[in-house]
This record gives C-alpha cells, structure tokens and sequence, in this order.
C-alpha cells in the first residue's frame, strides 16, 4: 500500500472516537443523530482492543499478500491494483466466513444482518478526494495517522539513528572515550 494507517499505541487512550467515526461514515444518513436510529445499526469497521496498560486500535491491514483474497471462493474480497487497499464487493459474497477464519489480525467480521462481511475499506471515498479515513481524522490525540509508507518508515530510521547515536554519545562520556 502506498498509503497506511499507523497507530502510536502510546497515545491511544481507548475513546473509541475511532469506532464511532468508523462506524458513521458506513451509515446509511452519515448523520449521529439518524445513525443512532438506523435499522440494522451502523456497524463499525475496526475495533480497539485491550492489551495490558494499552489500548490499540485493530482494522485491516490491507496485506500485501492478502491471504483473504486468496482463500474468498466468489472473489468477493478484491483490489483494484496492487497498491489498492483490499475490498469486498457484498453482493458475491456468500458469508462462507473463510475470511474470517484466515485473517492473521481478527479484524474482518460478519455484517449485523449475517450476509456478508465487513472490513475496512480505508474509506475510500474519503481518501480519493484527499480526506483522511474517519477514524484517523476523529482520533483526538492523533494516535491513528494515515501516511505515506516510504515516509513513515523514513521517520522510523530517524528515530532509530537518533537513539543510536544518543546512545553512542552516553556511552562515550560513561567510559570517557
């Protein structure tokens, strides 16, 4: 993917603002105060999940090599290229649920009516036009970013070289080299 969802666990603070962004954004009214109303319910996209003192928010990954593309027997589960974030397409699915069961991160899940399945499309409507996805643009501390790939792991070998060498420095005053 050329562009991704990252998130800084450390600044996640579990307000599940994401999920109601998420889940806004797929309503059928895109309003809270019809959303809330809407039969079936909105249903959210991703999900934050506990894990020890953290919080952490959980949706698809778009992998590279999806293995639930490859295990969808209608292809309902598609991209348009290789760089395109992984789709699904309702009408062929048959809820066979070997998405579900493939998925290496647990995020896909079953639509409230049981139909077919749901997963984050990365908002794509959003994205094309510039936006950011809903639920990075209603995380309020700014734990979710969506980014560039190449840019992202660009400011991970930053980081990384400016603790190696705050490391080199502590170390050389320590043993007076």
């Amino acid at each position: 993917m050329a562009e991704t969802i990252i998130v800084e666990v450390r600044k996640c603070l579990a307000c599940r603002s994401c999920e109601v962004a998420c889940a806004l954004v797929h309503s059928r009214s895109k309003v809270l105060s019809e959303a809330v109303s809407e039969s079936p319910k909105p249903q959210r996209m991703l999900t934050v999940e506990a894990s020890g003192q953290f919080a952490v928010p959980m949706q698809c990954r778009h992998c590279e090599d999806a293995p639930c593309i490859k295990v969808c027997p209608t292809s309902a589960l598609y991209r348009h290229g290789p760089n395109a974030p992984v789709l699904i397409c309702r009408e062929k699915c048959i809820g066979c649920k070997y998405c579900l069961l493939t998925c290496p991160f647990g995020v896909i899940d079953i639509t409230r009516d049981g139909r077919a399945v749901a997963k984050c499309d990365l908002c794509l409507e959003r994205t094309k036009v510039g936006e950011e996805p809903a639920c990075v643009a209603a995380c309020p501390t700014g734990a979710m970013q969506f980014v560039e790939l190449t840019e992202a792991l660009a400011e991970r070998r930053r980081m990384a070289a400016r603790q190696a060498g705050a490391t080199a420095a502590e170390k050389s005053v320590v043993y007076g080299e």
